[in-house]
């Protein structure tokens, strides 16, 4: 089967399992009353005044089957309801929040995941030498570090002692600046429109505010990717086409990147697939304790006010993208692995 042959099948399979995520996000709403679930639909806070009339006419009384099809109408055209949190549509707020939590993820990612499989790669070659334990203990240490104390260390002493990296995504005359009318916003991301609009100030004030959550994320994360590469290169390195490329007189550096490193990053490719989702969905902790206001930090605020219409919203986002995530991770699969496009 070729690879555009598998990823259309991929692409099939999609289908139903967004389905069946809609169906399931459905149920867990039936357990709130109808006048509860008639948040979902309110376009504005005057209909949140009135939301017994809101569920008559959205037919939260009629049988489910009835309900969920006027639900799943009223997803696919953006209405996701009316977030108290947020003062404002939860689709609208997952737009606004939703850059900022994007915008970190895509400065930690590629950190996370060089450092993670670089020292993968050096333990395993290196095995059972200094470098090996060393790397190890890095590792075992970064992963069990709780990522709230961690970002209040970073903080305190980066911020607290040192005034070198605040928290927040911009400074005081950098934030006045981006919400006046001189400054265009394109995508939300603080650093690309500060270098659209040509404003290179900005840019580096949003860039000093990233350094300390960005540290946070790469010393927390970066260690289970570590650990994975490890043991993926190990298996990896005591196959018998390894002892063969060796004994052909290959260069140890040729054999090592060329014909043990493609294979070991499958498995951290759905660790790393994982990790991503998990972070775009929101990292509540690193953006809670830095004051950046991500998706994460609205989801909890959320939460904690038990706006309805914001969590199930916030649980459809995060289906979403676990569903998208898992597919790109197996069509990379079946980019390292041919042998997969048979399954």
């Amino acid at each position: 089967m070729g690879l555009g042959a598998y990823i259309a099948r991929r692409l099939l399979l999609f289908i139903p399992v967004l389905i069946g995520v809609t169906i399931l996000i459905f149920l867990i709403s039936m357990s709130f009353t109808p006048e509860q679930r008639a948040v979902l639909y309110a376009r504005s806070p005057k209909q949140l005044r009135s939301l017994r009339q809101l569920a008559q006419k959205y037919h939260l009384y009629d049988p489910i089957h009835i309900q969920y099809i006027n639900w799943l109408n009223n997803v696919l055209h953006g209405n996701l309801g009316w977030s108290i949190t947020a003062n404002m549509p939860v689709s609208q707020a997952i737009i606004e929040f939703f850059p900022a939590t994007l915008e970190l993820v895509l400065y930690s990612a590629p950190f996370i995941y060089i450092v993670g499989t670089r020292l993968g790669i050096i333990s395993a070659v290196k095995r059972d030498t200094a470098i090996d334990h060393g790397t190890r203990v890095l590792a075992i240490i970064g992963w069990a570090l709780p990522t709230f104390w961690s970002a209040i260390l970073l903080l305190s002493v980066f911020y607290g002692h040192l005034d070198l990296f605040p928290p927040g995504r911009l400074g005081e005359a950098a934030t006045r600046y981006v919400q006046s009318p001189k400054f265009t916003r394109y995508t939300g991301l603080n650093t690309i429109d500060a270098l659209l609009n040509g404003e290179i100030w900005i840019f580096l004030d949003a860039l000093r505010h990233l350094v300390l959550p960005v540290t946070n994320l790469v010393i927390v994360t970066s260690a289970l990717i570590m650990r994975v590469m490890r043991s993926s290169m190990l298996e990896t390195l005591s196959k018998a086409y390894i002892t063969m490329a060796r004994a052909k007189g290959l260069d140890e550096k040729e054999v090592i990147n060329k014909h043990a490193r493609r294979n070991a990053l499958i498995p951290v490719i759905t660790v790393t697939g994982s990790l991503f989702a998990t972070m775009i969905c929101g990292l509540v902790v690193t953006e809670s304790v830095f004051n950046y206001m991500g998706i994460g930090y609205w989801a909890a605020k959320a939460a904690v006010c038990l706006d309805i219409a914001a969590i199930l919203g916030f649980s459809l986002f995060v289906a979403i993208v676990f569903v998208v995530t898992n597919l790109i991770v197996d069509v990379l699969y079946a980019f390292l692995d041919p042998r997969i496009r048979l399954g």
